[in-house]
């Protein structure tokens, strides 16, 4: 039998640290779910004494999520773990992550502690944390950067004190794969009672580098891996889940003997996800679920690919759930079964309600579309199951604009039944067609980010809007899809402005 690589997504936790990232609880339980289907072992839900959002959404997580283990992350502080027991008290698998920065430059000037004072606190940290569940974590930070024998030291003393797992993080991305790779080999070889724990590791993309340190790790020893989902996190990101598992998967003449539990034919689905949420658009050339992965262009890789797809793809694309390419699928007399089994053989499984809403939503696209893809029926789907009732739904608009007009807008919106009319000008329709909606919602908010993408290609390509709003302190993302873009633009500013409403 293969040897386990543990995979432990911390895409809820660090993931969500990237900035403009923030998910509400919906939104996080949406992705724990994914997550879950998708077959990771650990779930890392966030830092439950960071905030009592963080801390009620790892709460909810623990309660309803059944597979895998449920994480929430602690400082060696006393009110931090009990923090992450009370939080992960209704979990099945509960497991505590602790904390302790270990590198001279963080003891010297963010702890302003010697070793033995942080040697300690690292024991006393585990011990306490044991009060709670018997599976706890811990993480010397900035441990790339740790001098070896106080590393070593400090793994030895955890692992003592109960420690399951030892988790070695290169916190700032400093590291390079070799020397990486080097201090997994001495803790493996130095500690003498790592035979009793599972190392870990944690790597950041500063360099660039995050999944071949990650990778380096695998081969001298770490049998887990902490990465997210498109590579999010902060600064410049974490180790991308989809490189880590696709890299042991497709070279298993280098890792061999080596598998994870991860139904990769969700990666392309839970990648979109991910992205759709927090408004982090995946660069078209990201490798495994860029749009751009699976793509040929030049001649003489049509050709090979052609005559045979090895040439040119190292990865089957129906491995990662990739269909981009694929050619028609529905059209506008396609029953509701039809759509449904579609929907199905590309991963969705929606309820009745949902599945309503979404062939309502594909039966609108296909009068005004004539060729439906199966990109679009993923939007559509995406659009739909995250859906939280609207406070302010769209009854309909109208745009004014030319060379030598202003451009202005009128905007009906509906809110209980009613409907409510704002107008307004700007420097374009769709900034006269917000203004006019802060009009009638009287919510004065900032636009910080706007992104708009075609779905698939054509004149008739369904576009979507995503953006970030800004209002009564805080960022919300909002995101819509339409044939029109001004009302993809404003389907998205709706929904943003909703989530304020929450």
């Amino acid at each position: 039998m293969d040897e386990k690589i543990i995979i432990f997504d911390t895409t809820l936790r660090d993931g969500e640290q990237a900035p403009g990232a923030t998910l509400n609880q919906k939104e996080k339980m949406e992705v724990a779910c994914a997550l879950a289907d998708l077959g990771v072992d650990i779930i890392e839900a966030g830092f439950p004494v960071s905030s009592k959002g963080d801390f009620e959404s790892v709460k909810e997580i623990a309660r309803r999520i059944k597979g895998p283990v449920i994480a929430g992350l602690a400082r060696c502080v006393n009110k931090d773990i009990e923090a992450a027991g009370l939080a992960l008290k209704p979990a099945k698998r509960p497991r505590i992550h602790v904390f302790l920065a270990t590198s001279k430059i963080h003891m010297k000037y963010k702890l302003k502690k010697a070793e033995d004072e942080i040697l300690r606190l690292a024991v006393e940290g585990v011990k306490y944390a044991r009060k709670f569940c018997r599976d706890v974590e811990f993480s010397p930070e900035d441990a790339s950067r740790t001098e070896r024998d106080f590393l070593c030291r400090v793994v030895e003393a955890v692992i003592a004190a109960g420690a399951s797992t030892v988790n070695i993080p290169d916190t700032v991305g400093y590291s390079e794969p070799e020397e990486f790779g080097s201090v997994i080999d001495t803790v493996v070889n130095r500690v003498p009672n790592i035979d009793k724990a599972i190392i870990s590791v944690h790597c950041h993309n500063d360099l660039g580098l995050a999944v071949a340190n990650s990778l380096a790790a695998v081969k001298n020893g770490a049998r887990q891996v902490e990465c997210t989902i498109n590579g999010l996190g902060e600064r410049a990101g974490n180790a991308s889940m989809e490189e880590v598992v696709m890299s042991i998967r497709t070279r298993r003449d280098i890792y061999r003997g080596l598998s994870t539990n991860i139904r990769t034919e969700q990666l392309t689905k839970v990648s979109r996800l991910v992205s759709k949420l927090t408004g982090f658009v995946v660069a078209p050339n990201k490798a495994i679920v860029g749009a751009n992965a699976f793509r040929h262009e030049s001649g003489i890789h049509q050709d090979g690919v052609i005559k045979e797809r090895s040439t040119y793809e190292i990865i089957d694309p129906k491995e990662v759930g990739f269909a981009g390419g694929e050619g028609l699928v529905l059209g506008k007399h396609s029953g509701r079964h039809a759509f449904d089994q579609r929907l199905q053989a590309l991963g969705f499984q929606l309820k009745e309600e949902p599945l309503n809403r979404a062939f309502e939503r594909f039966k609108d696209l296909a009068d005004k579309k004539k060729d439906i893809y199966d990109d679009d029926l993923r939007t559509i789907v995406e659009d739909q199951i995250t859906v939280i009732e609207p406070v302010w739904s769209l009854d309909s608009f109208e745009v004014y604009s030319g060379t030598s007009l202003t451009p202005s807008a009128i905007v009906k919106l509906k809110k209980k039944g009613k409907v409510l009319n704002g107008a307004s000008a700007g420097d374009g329709p769709v900034d006269a067609c917000f203004k006019a909606i802060d009009k009638v919602t009287n919510l004065q908010a900032k636009l910080s980010d706007f992104r708009l993408e075609a779905v698939t290609s054509g004149k008739d390509a369904l576009g979507h809007v995503s953006l970030k709003l800004t209002a009564r302190g805080a960022t919300k993302i909002g995101g819509g899809s339409s044939t029109d873009i001004i009302e993809a633009a404003i389907k998205a500013y709706l929904d943003a402005v909703n989530k304020f409403e929450d």
